[in-house]
């Protein structure tokens, strides 16, 4: 779905943009312009950029700790 029409930035562009190392609205604002126009999609925005980062970061403590307990077996 498109975020930012402005820029034609869309929620899977943000969450790639997340899986790269993004993680702040000053970053997309800067790296893929999101919200430097009219300024209507940041709440969106945002809320898209914190749901991914919240995902990712749980993702990942699962895998880590499934890897760890592979290594122990």
């Amino acid at each position: 779905m498109i975020v930012c029409v402005c820029n034609n930035i869309s929620d899977r562009e943000i969450r790639q943009a997340v899986d790269l190392g993004l993680s702040s609205m000053d970053e997309l604002r800067s790296d893929l312009g999101v919200a430097t126009c009219c300024g209507k999609c940041a709440t969106y925005a945002e809320e898209v950029l914190t749901l991914h980062v919240e995902r990712t970061a749980a993702d990942t403590r699962v895998t880590e700790l499934s890897f760890r307990a592979r290594q122990a077996a």
